[in-house]
């Protein structure tokens, strides 16, 4: 039997879209709606709400703690909400944090600040600050390729004395890091490059916060359900059933070809905020390929 290593917030995770309307507006009706199918349909334990698929950069504090609100309301208890509150301002990062506690989230994802690249001695008082400020658990996210900064080693060895910080979700990729961190802390792993759930699972990580799994959760839930049960060859065909959508979908911005997807399964998402832009017809069409490829079933 393979190791079962702990999920402090389930195993199978979304980092979910924020739906709009057509004008551009918050669709907080189609957040619900798309928040219980990816619970009920997908077989996801958990959501994360606003995070840089939830496009954060360009919503509000009010229009977060509200789409917060809308989707536990939509879920309950039937999965753990993760809200994510990071910025590059540790003050702001801590009002949003609980603003989230207040609104009833059970967990914050915390981003490494961006643009600004602190210095790990930063980043470590940043976290530090964070965690502090609320009674919630958090995961921490290190994605360097988009703010510019990692967080070291040594540095989320340290971080892992806190009590309240429990989790990463990596999208650093670096496995030889990842590995020495798990060794020495209790840290539970989330893979957050869906390309790569599959090694990272055999390191030790715990499960996914996923994108694809907008899509094809199920089959994510699948893989990870397969691999802990000692079954490395039926994840492996999973993995590589899935590689079409994975390519597809990484051919241009996550978000952008995730509200287009949704939208050829019927389901809530709508434009996307500047300065994003929609996917183009061609785009669409690509997508479409590559979906039905890995075995999508499209309206």
């Amino acid at each position: 039997m393979a190791l079962t290593p702990t999920a402090p917030f389930g195993r199978m995770l979304t980092a979910m879209v924020t739906p709009m309307t057509v004008d551009g507006a918050v669709d907080y009706d189609g957040a619900a709606r798309l928040a219980d199918y990816l619970v009920t349909e997908m077989r996801n334990d958990g959501l994360v709400i606003s995070g840089t698929t939830g496009e954060s950069p360009t919503t509000t504090d009010a229009e977060k703690e509200q789409l917060l609100r809308a989707v536990i309301g939509a879920v309950g208890d039937r999965a753990t909400v993760v809200a994510g509150v990071g910025t590059n301002d540790t003050a702001h990062t801590c009002e949003l944090a609980r603003q989230a506690e207040r609104a009833g989230a059970a967990a914050l994802l915390v981003v490494t600040p961006y643009y600004s690249k602190p210095p790990q001695s930063g980043l470590h008082a940043h976290f530090t600050k964070v965690a502090d400020s609320s009674g919630l658990p958090v995961m921490l996210y290190d994605i360097p390729g988009r703010t510019g900064t990692a967080i070291a080693t040594q540095t989320l060895v340290r971080l892992a004395d806190h009590p309240r910080i429990v989790a990463v979700k990596d999208a650093k990729g670096d496995f030889g890091a990842g590995s020495e961190v798990m060794a020495r802390t209790d840290l539970a792993f989330y893979c957050g490059d869906d390309i790569v759930n599959l090694p990272w699972l055999a390191l030790g990580a715990c499960g996914f916060v996923s994108v694809h799994g907008h899509i094809v959760g199920d089959r994510l839930h699948d893989m990870i359900d397969a691999y802990l049960s000692g079954d490395v060859a039926g994840a492996l065909d999973i993995h590589r059933g899935l590689l079409p959508v994975y390519m597809g979908m990484t051919r241009t911005q996550n978000v952008i070809t995730t509200k287009a997807a949704l939208s050829m399964l019927g389901l809530p998402g709508g434009p996307v905020r500047a300065p994003l832009a929609d996917a183009t017809p061609a785009e669409m069409q690509q997508l479409r390929t590559d979906l039905e490829a890995g075995g999508v079933k499209l309206r």
